[in-house]
């Protein structure tokens, strides 16, 4: 992805509409119980991204607010609508970092995982590629994120 990366996105009915202004800042594929329950899928892919560089361009959201593992809230903005989840936020990471659901951008297939997160629970039927780290459970940001994208996380915790 260049540094003129721009996606743009939506949920199922078009009613909401939005563009991410750059490259995300990590691209997760999440394998635990709670995502598989929550999507009703094998997996949840995020692309992790400072929420001042997504753009609402159509329509509004409606947050949903569910209890995660620690009891803290993870927010799903979500299409008043269709329901479809486009992006949340959890509580470890503030309201200044948003997970895009892949799945909703335009063109997904341009924006692929990064890492492969939880698989100790990841359905026995779903092949992981030799080429994207794959842990058990999670990971450590300073080992396998950019040094970009560090630099991005630190300016935006030190804004909060």
């Amino acid at each position: 992805m260049s540094d003129t990366f721009c996606a743009e996105g939506g949920c199922l009915c078009g009613e909401v509409r939005y563009r991410m202004t750059s490259k995300p800042l990590f691209v997760h594929c999440c394998h635990c119980t709670r995502c598989q329950r929550g999507t009703g899928s094998a997996f949840v892919l995020n692309a992790m991204i400072e929420a001042d560089r997504v753009e609402l361009l159509q329509g509004g959201t409606e947050i949903v607010p569910v209890a995660g593992p620690s009891g803290a809230p993870q927010n799903i903005f979500r299409c008043p609508t269709c329901e479809v989840a486009v992006w949340s936020t959890y509580a470890a990471a503030g309201d200044k970092l948003n997970f895009v659901r892949v799945g909703t951008l335009d063109e997904a297939g341009s924006v692929p995982p990064d890492i492969h997160i939880f698989t100790s629970t990841k359905l026995p039927w779903v092949q992981l590629p030799d080429d994207v780290p794959v842990m058990e459970e999670y990971y450590s940001a300073k080992k396998y994120w950019p040094q970009e994208s560090l630099e991005r996380f630190a300016a935006l915790k030190a804004g909060a």
